[in-house]
């Protein structure tokens, strides 16, 4: 019996590199809908510590969420040179506050490694895998995993 080409199985993908808190990350492009400088948020009530507000985007109200303090590093306090990637995950869209975006990766889908197991925590389970070009370890961020359907941030 034949196997299938390994070539054919692996597919090209593309994914938007990102810093946040001084970690290298990366989303996949089919899930970023635009990217902005900061700007000032309309703080919410009672919210998480990692959500900063909202912002109204061509008549829609959209959470913006340090992407940082999600994942368990310390909260950016954002300034101009700071961006905002605006992403939809599933039906909802929300925006990222992030220290910078990079650059378009582009690899092959037998590039992305899988995430090593061993622990099982929020950090671990928001990563999709991991992609080594060098001595630069990208992370995949997961992105519907930081955001739960049942989180009331989900907008």
């Amino acid at each position: 019996m034949q196997q299938p080409d390994d070539a054919a199985q692996t597919k090209e993908l593309e994914f938007v590199t990102l810093v946040a808190g001084g970690q290298n990350f990366c989303i996949e492009i089919t899930q970023i809908r635009e990217i902005r400088r900061w700007s000032p948020v309309t703080i919410l009530p009672h919210s998480p510590d990692y959500v900063l507000g909202v912002i109204n985007l061509r008549g829609a109200v959209i959470p913006i969420i340090d992407l940082a303090a999600k994942l368990g590093f310390p909260r950016i306090d954002p300034t101009e040179r700071h961006v905002i990637i605006i992403a939809a995950i599933e039906d909802c869209t929300i925006g990222l506050l992030v220290e910078s975006v990079s650059e378009i990766l582009g690899v092959k889908s037998d590039m992305v490694r899988e995430t090593p197991k061993g622990t099982d925590d929020a950090t671990t389970r928001a990563i999709l895998g991991i992609i080594a070009m060098g001595d630069d370890m990208t992370k995949v961020i997961n992105l519907a995993t930081l955001l739960p359907n049942n989180d009331p941030v989900a907008a």
